[in-house]
């Protein structure tokens, strides 16, 4: 190993390119013993100088075995990027080499390694291009250019030609993503050059290589491996089209004048020759699968079916992502209308061929996604389409009233229902089924007539046929709720016909499946009496009528319809049905307009069918959604679920238990125990027995990393809802935990902020208690904590929950291990230091300000200790105290904080230390006045206007000790808990809310001149008579 020196007194070990390639081929091997070491090793080759070069030579080593490269490949993609700027690992000739070895891999024969250098060399180009790598997107030209020529004018079949080619043009995507997505003005500019430079050289591209796949084309039949080649390159050329286009569409109406026009243009008639191609290579592709179909010797153009598959996806996602920037620019393209129309046609004529020849599958005649895309862009132009713009005038673009029934009429009647295959699911696993109804991502809305609701939706249906129709039009009706509220007299349909079809056990209301259905469906269906498909809709919609706010949900023939559900186990229902009443039950709860009083009489019912259903659910996202809705039930119905507490509960260590690294579902439970010790209040402390086990393990070592989060907010939810009086201490209770919080304060960053809290619950709960058991383990964390890297804020956090655990406990209890763990000369020499935040340092005072007044002597024994712990004689110490006293009392905004200081200083006055009383003359008597002047100016006001509203501002003086409520910051977020109550009932014996300064002053200065005696006055003598005129004045008012 050599030592090389980077800068001035810095020295750094410089690799060893042989042992970097033994530690990488270790790193390979099987045996596990050598891929530790060879890893522990790496780490600390990585601050090495030349190991990020030294990574990128070995993968780009062809004859080294493959393993070996893609190992050094991803340690570079891993590690040198987020350091490609540093000096100490990497010189400018090394970052030159890597950037000529990154073109060189152009013709990178293994995907994976290609794969790595594209994503590596378009990251670089972020940082580099153009200043250090200028002739990056020339030298990639150049190989492209070269390429395509062999290719299609001398006519090459060299495979390597074609992976060049292939390797260059992804990889000009890749940069053209990276560099679009940069948002600084110097990277926009850059972005802006590049597409003026190559949009229409790579038009042009795409125009040479789309001659080779057109119909045309494929009537002479050519070698079926090189026409997917072609479509494939088309594919490759056209998404750099599109990002440009795009990146241009989304700037283009804030450019100027000429710059606009000039890229206008270029966007209006790259779109105009999009929508003309989309429709010749759908063309092209039904001729394809038609073909296939008819003839299976063309089964060799299947490939290149699938191919240009996704290359008609590529179009329908430029023309939508156009679209949603925006729809009024989009509307006004040349052929907009024509496009939009072009692939309403798709839909219109795939609904007449509904047997195999639409699927999600590239190799179908009718591509689900495809007819998604055109139905969502029809959908988005109809408000452009609309009879009336915006301003009153008329649209010449409108469409028919025909036109439009038509279309909603198709989609109703064609795509909405279910179908055989959808039943057959249903039926083999409901619950998989309806999990995957819940993550379809496209919902549609469409305009529905009153005329096909009045046709269908209050019409018998005796038949398969009319309940699938029947329920197509549930589902419209559901998903245009916010449109048709006000068309649709929802409370009369709901008690005339839903609640009828879904309370009716008459068989009416079932199936009655004719003969030539039967081969279509499975047996299980055709036997069933009373199949749920209107059931279940009839949930789904009421769900969502009322969380769309189209349905009031205190309607209790709304919740009498899904009880019902939930609780029907006869044929007519099934589990999908229940889990989707469940799921509404959450829709209709989780409301702003939600009445507890309305729901109450179905409470019971509702807790204990969820409860029995999260029990038979098979599948962990079933459960996760019926725990949800419990959770939001138990939220919006609070302690009325008290009487039901153990019946929620019972289940609860078996459904954890079962769960098993399950850690979304076992996170959702802990919502659902959360919000219900929430609801439980002060008689949560039954659930201990459950609430202490989840916390222990959710906070465990392995499993903590999953469920850290849900487990700190039970853990809070059950300090603060726990009854006042103390701590219980025998197992499980609350009080058995607190030894983790400790360690993680002490050792957990990431936490601290919510563990902070957690243990300033804890001393609100009974801090006597913690002091007896755990004293020396508190001030020893609470110490570790605050000299560790923690932000400002948690540091504050900590000296704020000490403030609190010296006002709850008695002085005997904290003082001595205040001292013996170093906490105290840790707070004394920081706030002495004076170089941390005004804001930490301002609630150190505080702290000492209280610890003063709870216990003068205390303070005195603490400062005297602290004397040889620091090696500082004592008065030095009392110096620096003052000073940071004085000096950081305009950094005090709160006036009960101002208050408070000058209560604290008064007691040092009384405890006659004469370093304090040196500065009474002075710096004490001038923050005195401050703090006096300030209460007399408010109560002056007060006087004259006892109603202005600005005495009760959170800044006024009169706001924390003389009004009934403290500021909101005091309790925490803890109303509604025992836990405010605890806080109150400290705020309202709080000396700085019942003790008037003047008089406290007083008392205190009389203690001082007791303690020294008649040399008291020597003290005073250099006080500025007008000064001291005005404290007597004060302390005699």
């Amino acid at each position: 190993m050599n030592n090389r020196p980077i800068a001035a007194g810095v020295q750094v070990e410089t690799v060893s390119p042989a042992e970097l390639y033994e530690v990488i081929s270790g790193a390979c091997s099987q045996d596990q013993a050598q891929v530790q070491a060879s890893g522990k090793r790496l780490k600390e080759m990585l601050d090495m100088f030349g190991t990020y070069n030294g990574l990128h030579e070995i993968a780009s080593q062809r004859n080294y075995p493959l393993p070996i490269r893609l190992q050094a490949i991803i340690q570079f993609k891993l590690t040198a990027l987020n350091h490609w700027k540093s000096r100490k690992l990497l010189s400018d000739a090394q970052r030159i080499e890597i950037r000529n070895r990154c073109l060189g891999m152009l013709d990178e024969t293994e995907d994976a390694i290609a794969q790595f250098n594209m994503v590596i060399t378009a990251k670089i180009s972020r940082h580099d291009f153009p200043h250090n790598w200028p002739n990056l997107l020339t030298d990639l030209m150049t190989v492209i250019d070269t390429n395509l020529q062999k290719r299609y004018v001398q006519n090459s079949s060299d495979p390597r030609d074609a992976l060049m080619l292939r390797r260059s043009l992804q990889l000009v995507n890749a940069i053209l993503k990276e560099l679009a997505s940069v948002k600084m003005i110097n990277g926009v500019k850059v972005m802006a050059n590049i597409v003026e430079q190559v949009r229409q050289i790579f038009y042009g591209y795409y125009s040479t290589i789309a001659q080779n796949f057109s119909s045309s084309a494929l009537t002479n039949l050519p070698d079926a491996t090189r026409f997917q080649e072609d479509i494939f390159l088309g594919q490759l050329v056209l998404k750099p089209i599109v990002k440009m286009a795009v990146w241009l569409w989304h700037r283009i109406d804030k450019q100027q004048k000429e710059e606009y026009a000039a890229n206008q243009a270029w966007v209006a008639d790259l779109f105009q020759n999009c929508a003309l191609q989309i429709q010749n290579i759908v063309s092209l592709r039904k001729e394809m699968v038609n073909a296939i179909h008819q003839n299976p010797a063309m089964s060799t153009y299947l490939p290149a079916v699938k191919i240009l598959t996704k290359h008609i996806t590529t179009f329908g996602k430029f023309f939508r992502r156009m679209q949603v920037l925006n729809h009024q620019r989009f509307a006004l393209l040349p052929m907009c209308g024509d496009l939009v129309l072009f692939y309403w046609s798709q839909v219109v004529d795939a609904s007449s061929n509904r047997d195999s020849s639409i699927a999600d599958s590239d190799e179908v005649l009718y591509p689900l996604r495809f007819l998604v895309q055109g139905m969502a862009l029809f959908k988005e132009n109809l408000a452009q389409w609309s009879v009336l713009r915006r301003d009153g005038t008329p649209n010449k673009n409108s469409l028919s009233k025909e036109f439009v029934e038509n279309a909603v009429r198709l989609l109703v009647s064609q795509f909405m229902p279910l179908n055989p295959s959808d039943l057959e699911q249903w039926m083999a696993d409901p619950e998989e089924w309806l999990n995957e109804e819940e993550r379809d991502e496209e919902h549609w809305e469409y305009e529905i007539r009153a005329s096909t609701f009045e046709q269908v939706a209050l019409q018998p249906t005796p038949d398969l046929p009319g309940i699938l129709q029947k329920e197509a039009l549930y589902c419209a009706i559901g998903r245009c709720a916010v449109r048709l509220k006000d068309r649709l007299p929802f409370a009369e349909w709901l008690e005339k016909t839903l609640a009828v079809e879904a309370l009716s056990q008459d068989p009416k209301y079932g199936l009655k499946i004719p003969y030539h259905l039967y081969h279509d469906l499975p047996t299980r269906i055709i036997v069933h009496p009373r199949f749920p498909i209107i059931k279940r809709r009839i949930a789904w919609l009421i769900g969502k009528w009322v969380s769309d706010q189209c349905s009031s949900p205190n309607n209790p023939r709304i919740w009498e319809i899904l009880v019902h559900l939930l609780k029907d186990r006869s044929a007519g229902t099934d589990t999908v049905v229940r889990l989707t009443a469940a799921n509404a039950v959450k829709e209709c709860v989780d409301t702003l307009e939600f009445s507890a009083e309305v729901f109450a009489p179905f409470l019971q019912d509702t807790i204990t069918e969820l409860v029995r259903l999260m029990d038979e659910a098979d599948t962990s996202e079933s459960k996760c959604r019926i725990s949800t809705t419990l959770s939001a039930v138990l939220e919006q119905t609070k302690d009325m679920v008290t009487p039901f507490m153990g019946l929620i509960a019972e289940p609860i260590p078996r459904l954890w238990t079962a769960a098993g690294e399950n850690w979304l579902l076992k996170g959702t439970m802990l919502v659902t125990v959360t919000k219900l010790v929430e609801a439980a209040k002060d008689r949560s402390s039954a659930l201990e027995s459950i609430t202490v086990p989840l916390i222990q393990e959710s906070l465990s070592p392995g499993v903590m990393i999953n469920l850290d989060e849900d487990g700190l907010v039970l853990w809070l939810a059950a300090i603060r809802n726990a009854p006042s009086g103390g701590a219980r201490s025998g197992p499980p209770s609350l009080l058995t935990l607190y030894p983790r919080a400790l360690y993680l304060l002490a050792t957990n960053l990431d936490l601290l902020g919510k563990i902070t809290g957690i243990l300033e619950s804890y001393f609100f709960l009974d801090a006597p208690a913690l002091l007896q058991n755990y004293s020396k383990d508190i001030f020893q964390a609470f110490t570790e904590g605050l000299k560790s890297q923690a932000v400002m804020v948690n540091m504050k956090d900590m000296v704020v929950a000490l403030q609190f655990m010296v006002q709850l406990a008695p002085s005997n209890l904290w003082g001595e291990p205040m001292h013996t763990s170093g906490l105290f000369s840790h707070l004394l020499l920081t706030l002495n230091d004076g170089e941390s935040s005004p804001i930490l340092l301002t609630e150190i005072i505080f702290l000492f300000s209280r610890i003063v007044m709870v216990d003068p002597q205390m303070f005195l024994q603490l400062m005297s200790a602290t004397a040889p712990v620091a090696n500082l004689p004592e008065t030095n110490l009392w110096e620096g105290l003052l000073d940071q006293w004085w000096g950081k009392f305009d950094n005090m905004s709160e006036p009960r904080h101002r208050k408070l200081t000058a209560m604290g200083i008064a007691t040092l006055v009384a405890t006659g230390r004469p370093e304090v009383l040196k500065r009474l003359s002075g710096e004490i008597f001038n923050l005195w006045l401050d703090v006096f002047g300030e209460i007399k100016e408010t109560r002056l006001l007060h006087e004259e206007d006892p109603t202005n509203l600005e005495l009760v501002s959170p800044t006024n003086l009169r706001r924390h000790w003389e009004l009934d409520e403290a500021p909101r910051d005091y309790y925490q977020d803890s109303e509604g808990t025992p836990e405010f109550d605890r806080r109150k009932a400290l705020y309202d014996r709080d000396p700085i809310r019942v003790v008037q300064l003047n008089e406290y002053v007083r008392a205190h200065l009389g203690q001082a001149e007791a303690v020294v005696g008649p040399n008291f006055q020597v003290y005073l003598k250099d006080a500025d008579p007008t000064v001291l005129e005005q404290i007597q004045a004060e302390l005699k008012s």
